[in-house]
């Protein structure tokens, strides 16, 4: 059980200085990998004893435990509110700039190059998002339908992926955007997706490595945000990496497919031309 979950349940057996320093707890979990237990008990106003005594409580050894227990929380996407300051605009683009640099740390333009070949040359492009991952696949969509036709979205609103998979075979491409707090069965529809033939390529956090194994490659993008919530910043950088090179493996027939859009947006005053 959470942390949180574990305080619910046991709330009201807990004494007044123990709810005092459980409240503590709930309002800082987002905070505690910087404080010690003496620290924690002096701004809930109760001894450290009646911290240690409220860990044991929730089922803890010690401090330590609780916050590698918060930390395999936020690791998994779990959005902890922080009391403290969060260092504001610099923190955020510090921990911008270091997912930017550990996403391209472990890329080459060689396995660039081998994806936008991929998915230029695929019959069929399908491209699969759940949760926070779908407006990561649906904005490469966005992207991938200027300069080629049959990209697919899948799961639609009130639809599910399985008639998206049939009939994909080694022609085919399937994408996946693995970010954590996924659905329970994506593996499944990993494996389902690699099962038809098609080429398997899963985009995801460090959480889904341990699905690499399952798909055809893997591109591993870090999402860690500087507040409660993930930062998708280096995800929708990798997108449009991702589409310029396709665009680029087209070559004139994506530069034609470009042309031909513009006018239908001339065509159709879709588009602010100013």
């Amino acid at each position: 059980m959470r942390i949180d979950e574990r305080i619910e349940q046991h709330y009201s057996e807990l004494g007044p200085q123990e709810q005092k320093a459980a409240d503590t707890l709930l309002d800082r979990l987002g905070d505690l990998a910087v404080y010690n237990a003496a620290e924690l008990a002096q701004l809930s106003g109760v001894s450290k004893a009646t911290m240690s005594r409220l860990f044991r409580r929730l089922g803890f050894a010690d401090f330590n435990e609780v916050k590698e227990h918060t930390r395999s929380l936020r690791s998994s996407g779990v959005p902890l509110a922080r009391q403290e300051g969060d260092g504001g605009l610099p923190l955020h683009l510090a921990q911008e700039q270091q997912n930017l640099d550990r996403l391209f740390d472990t890329l080459d333009d060689d396995r660039l190059l081998n994806v936008a070949q991929q998915l230029a040359e695929a019959r069929n492009v399908l491209l699969i998002g759940f949760r926070n991952s779908f407006p990561v696949a649906l904005h490469l969509r966005q992207q991938l339908l200027q300069c080629r036709s049959s990209v697919s979205l899948a799961p639609q609103p009130g639809q599910s992926v399985g008639e998206e998979l049939a009939g994909l075979d080694g022609n085919d491409v399937v994408v996946l955007l693995g970010f954590r707090r996924r659905p329970d069965r994506f593996q499944h529809v990993l494996k389902a997706a690699t099962s038809t033939g098609a080429s398997t390529i899963l985009i995801g956090d460090p959480s889904a490595r341990w699905l690499a194994s399952d798909a055809s490659l893997w591109i591993e993008c870090p999402v860690e945000g500087s507040g409660a919530f993930d930062s998708y910043a280096s995800a929708m950088s990798l997108m449009s990496v991702i589409a310029n090179g396709v665009l680029a493996a087209k070559g004139r027939s994506g530069r034609d497919r470009v042309r031909e859009i513009t006018g239908v947006f001339d065509a159709l005053e879709e588009i602010e031309r100013r």
